[in-house]
């Protein structure tokens, strides 16, 4: 039976453990060649090793199929340009790209400083970019386009300790529905067909160690099925989404978009009149992540009261 990736060539960062270890394996599995791309660090970023690639490769090719290492920091454009060029010079196309490449540096808002900024910024949200670019500039020549997924998470809507790590993958979302609106716009004039989604993945990996809060997850292996079908021929049409994916839960977001309205009632707004119009007509939105922070906050107190 005929993988559901057979002959398509996909590169894959951080492809050396986790979740892109897990997605690289099962692309295998499913007939595709794999550019592992890891720059083998410690969770910081830190003490990097070409070793953990190299690895992975060769577990890869055991599958019958085949695979190149490439230990390069995502983060700088010549490695996005390698890791896609890799693809394309020994195999003639790129037909896929994941981007799940990623670091955690953890500080409050009000304590971090502009190197812990940087550097999770630059790996998540521009190690993205590095790679979306140079895939794409590929994929509107090839007459068989392509398929570019993004990691995000579900932290994209706010983080109390991890502001780098949220404004990353917030902006990784922004980007994708960007790369997918030129996708369709490639599209539409009659070029080939190019989709561009993100999952927003929860498992148990060694970035979710250190969370304080019981949170629903699941393992690795349960996010690459939705990756290699979105991956797929069978996804093409799947353009500009992103999904949730905990164990055996697949989620879609919603699309953001404006959903109540008020206008001034004379040339233009004052203060005064938004602090009387505003609670009584547009209001505020629910944050239900806030919500779900207080009530974990009161759990907590609860639970240190209980024990003394």
């Amino acid at each position: 039976m005929e993988g559901f990736l057979e002959g398509k060539n996909i590169v894959i960062t951080g492809a050396g453990s986790g979740i892109g270890k897990a997605i690289a394996i099962s692309a295998a599995k499913e007939g595709a060649n794999i550019v592992v791309a890891d720059y083998g660090v410690a969770l910081d970023g830190s003490e990097p090793t070409s070793e953990i690639a190299e690895t992975t490769s060769e577990e890869i090719r055991s599958l019958g199929v085949e695979a190149i290492p490439v230990a390069g920091d995502v983060s700088k454009m010549e490695t996005g340009e390698q890791v896609i060029s890799a693809a394309v010079e020994k195999w003639g196309s790129v037909d896929g790209v994941v981007c799940v490449a990623g670091i955690l540096r953890e500080r409050m808002l009000f304590n971090m400083s502009e190197d812990e900024w940087d550097a999770v910024i630059a790996v998540h949200l521009k190690g993205h970019f590095t790679v979306y670019r140079h895939a794409m500039a590929i994929m509107r020549k090839q007459e068989s386009g392509g398929s570019i997924l993004g990691i995000t998470s579900g932290a994209f809507t706010a983080s109390t300790a991890q502001p780098n790590y949220s404004a990353a993958k917030g902006g990784i979302v922004s980007l994708t529905r960007s790369a997918a609106m030129t996708a369709a716009s490639i599209s539409l004039r009659g070029g080939p067909i190019i989709n561009a989604n993100c999952l927003a993945p929860t498992a148990r990996t060694r970035m979710s160690e250190n969370v304080p809060f019981a949170f629903e997850t699941g393992d690795p292996e349960d996010i690459a099925p939705m990756a290699i079908y979105l991956l797929s021929d069978h996804g093409r049409d799947i353009n500009a989404q992103i999904y949730s994916v905990v164990g055996r839960r697949i989620s879609v977001w919603n699309q953001p978009r404006e959903i109540r309205t008020m206008y001034s009632s004379g040339e233009a707004w004052t203060p005064e009149e938004i602090a009387t119009m505003l609670p009584n007509t547009i209001k505020q939105e629910p944050n239900p992540f806030i919500d779900d922070l207080e009530r974990r906050m009161k759990e907590m107190e609860a639970g240190a009261k209980s024990g003394d």
